[in-house]
């Protein structure tokens, strides 16, 4: 009989054991804290994780494999193999959900085709907390992940957000690397309508957090602090 697969939400930014205590509920930590076998971006970064949600175990008798960007798909089935032969794990992003914007979906993907159990838990989506702070259409949007980094290809794909946002009331949401959050931010100012509705969400659940909605006409380079900072940027044409 094959384990469970947990999905396990993470802080959405640098946190202490009390910051990811106000936005994990406890029996979330709990169930986190029993596990052996992890799976996340960065064995480093998870082995934080478990410090900050006091594992009942040493680190060192943890088991942690990393799935990440340069992760081939071929080693989808080793990272399952311990879930198939047993054993419970969790999975673990970097910032928030696990699978969304992430590349554990291609696990989840697989934990399904074996008919494996998986287990989504309670914990931060920055982008549903971007939305319900956005004051953008609620009941119908799309996520996008990132943009292309080309300025030129950029600012094209923006307009057809544009377009797509005008033509079906929805609501357009997408993210960018946080060194470039002032590129992108430049680049809707230069290629959308200033009518269009923009809101801007950095740093969600922690203390720095800001959310600003406004049209764009209205928006400036300096009017929020981007740099380095984890956004969520949402459109509404209107």
């Amino acid at each position: 009989m094959s384990g469970v697969l947990y999905l396990i939400p993470n802080t959405l930014g640098d946190g202490d054991a009390a910051a990811l205590a106000s936005v994990l509920p406890d029996p979330v930590r709990a169930q986190a804290a029993r596990l052996t076998y992890f799976v996340g971006e960065n064995a480093k970064t998870t082995r934080a994780f478990l410090k900050r949600i006091g594992a009942e175990r040493p680190i060192q008798e943890i088991e942690i494999r990393e799935l990440n960007v340069q992760t081939p798909s071929s080693a989808i089935d080793g990272l399952l193999a311990p879930i198939l032969a047993g054993t419970d794990a969790g999975l673990v992003s970097e910032a928030g959900c696990p699978a969304v914007a992430d590349p554990g979906a291609l696990l989840v993907r697989q934990a399904h085709s074996h008919g494996v159990k998986v287990v989504p838990l309670v914990g931060p989506s920055s982008i549903l907390l971007a939305l319900m702070a956005s004051g953008l259409n609620g009941q119908s949007f799309t996520f996008h992940g990132y943009l292309p980094v080309d300025a030129a290809q950029r600012g094209t794909r923006l307009r057809e957000l544009e377009q797509q946002s005008r033509r079906a009331k929805q609501t357009q949401l997408f993210i960018e690397t946080p060194y470039r959050n002032r590129a992108m931010l430049q680049a809707l100012i230069a290629s959308c309508a200033p009518t269009t509705l923009l809101s801007v969400a950095v740093d969600l659940t922690l203390a720095t957090e800001q959310i600003v909605t406004r049209v764009l006409a209205d928006w400036r380079l300096d009017a929020l602090d981007l740099h380095k900072r984890p956004a969520i940027f949402s459109i509404l044409a209107q």
